[in-house]
């Protein structure tokens, strides 16, 4: 990693190679100016890291650089510097964007902390943004389908309420996605977002989980417990699965919507909150209310903005856009370059009815990735049967890739260990001389 690179603008040189001086010594690379319009034009040109300005400059002053800095490159941390300082002054630069302001004579310890910490905020910073384009990225609804369009205007006039969605969908169809972007664009977008996945809690602890619970109210309850409500107020909880949820915790659930109060399990003492619901089902809610499996109520109140995410098998015209994304994204995880995928692969993935929907896709393209090695996959290595076979239609092939890569590394291994000799070869391997050549033939090995 090359070192942060500090701009020094000053129209004494004195200072100037004085603070070059102090910051080579400690590592870092320095860039000088002597006015607020050579300082601009290197900004423009190099992006340093960090940046020393002082006040009083010929031409524009250190005030109307600091301005112009900002309006270029916002994120970049200023220290300003003057012989002349003032609180009104310092004031106004710290408005402007100003990270810190230091007085002449500089005291060298008083510099080179106050650039220590910019910088670190400035990766911080970085760091931050970074992840929240990640998160922004993983949370992607992909492809350009009439269905997908749709689904995205709809979130993006969803989002801005406070109104309870119920999205409808098969597993693995996308569910969670929805619910991340309608949380992300929505004015609790800096708030929490809490996920409770209500198929996956014993019964037993979902009141726990949801509502939390005070010291010593039942076996295990060593300490005081915050529930996913009071974890998510001012933010969105996203009851994942609200289908597999009991008919005593759906009427708990049911209070709270309507009062946006609870209790926490064991406790006497009633907790507000403002929290926005999301829930998500595989299941039809419609069917589970006349089976008397989900209460009547709770549909309605869950389901004032009904939101589907379609299924695979409904937008096949997505796959290409789907498989090309999981590719880069899987590239960037594992550190390599792109795998490539063949026209009739593509085909043939766009054949497949899915019915594990993106999720199945994704471990799909997650294995060639792994098990392929060539940077091409091909038709060959996905191995489609017949439409109505598709249950594990892609291991066959996988394993025998495997298989027979591993085979071909361990001849090519023994015969380099034995000089090249097939006979002492094949004799040490226990196969026909003649079986070893064909093997020899079918992997391309190369015998020198």
């Amino acid at each position: 990693m090359s070192e942060p690179v500090v701009l020094v603008v000053d129209d004494e040189e004195g200072i100037r190679e004085s603070l070059s001086g102090i910051f080579e010594d400690e590592g870092y690379d320095v860039v000088t100016a002597e006015s607020g319009e050579e300082a601009i034009r290197i900004i423009k040109e190099q992006s340093p890291d960090l940046a020393l300005l002082d006040v009083w400059l010929s031409g524009i002053d250190g005030i109307q650089t600091l301005q112009e800095i900002k309006s270029i490159k916002e994120d970049l941390p200023v220290i300003m510097i003057s012989g002349h300082g003032n609180i009104e002054l310092a004031v106004k630069a710290t408005r402007i964007g100003a990270y810190d302001f230091l007085e002449k004579p500089l005291s060298l310890e008083r510099v080179l902390l106050a650039s220590k910490r910019a910088l670190e905020r400035r990766a911080l910073e970085m760091e931050n943004r970074a992840l929240k384009d990640d998160l922004t990225r993983k949370w992607r609804l992909i492809g350009e389908s009439s269905k997908m369009k749709n689904l995205r205007e709809q979130i993006a006039m969803a989002a801005q309420s406070n109104s309870r969605v119920l999205i409808l969908g098969e597993s693995g169809s996308g569910k969670e996605v929805v619910a991340r972007l309608l949380h992300e664009r929505s004015p609790r977008a800096e708030k929490p977002f809490v996920e409770v996945n209500c198929a996956a809690i014993p019964q037993e602890l979902i009141e726990s989980e949801l509502f939390g619970h005070e010291k010593g109210s039942f076996t295990g309850a060593f300490e005081k417990k915050k529930g996913k409500f009071e974890l998510a107020d001012k933010g969105t909880l996203f009851l994942d699965e609200v289908g597999d949820m009991s008919l005593q915790t759906q009427a708990k659930v049911l209070r709270v919507i309507e009062t946006q109060e609870f209790q926490r399990v064991g406790g006497n003492r009633n907790i507000k909150v403002d929290v926005r619901i999301i829930a998500a089902t595989n299941k039809d809610l419609k069917e589970e209310v006349k089976k008397g499996n989900f209460r009547e109520d709770l549909y309605f109140r869950l389901d004032v903005i009904p939101l589907s995410a379609p299924p695979l098998r409904e937008r096949k015209e997505d796959i290409p856009d789907l498989v090309e994304y999981f590719l880069e994204s899987l590239a960037v995880e594992y550190g390599q370059h792109p795998k490539k995928i063949m026209p009739e692969a593509m085909k043939s993935l766009q054949d497949y009815d899915w019915p594990g929907n993106i999720r199945e896709l994704k471990n799909v393209i997650e294995r060639l990735v792994i098990m392929t090695p060539s940077n091409a996959i091909t038709s060959k290595n996905l191995f489609i049967r017949s439409e109505h076979e598709r249950s594990d239609y892609f291991t066959y092939r996988i394993l025998k890739d495997a298989r027979d890569a591993f085979e071909r590394d361990f001849i090519a291994k023994k015969l380099e260990e034995n000089n090249w000799n097939i006979s002492k070869t094949a004799e040490i391997l226990d196969i026909e001389r003649s079986n070893l050549h064909r093997k020899i033939k079918a992997y391309n090995i190369k015998v020198p």
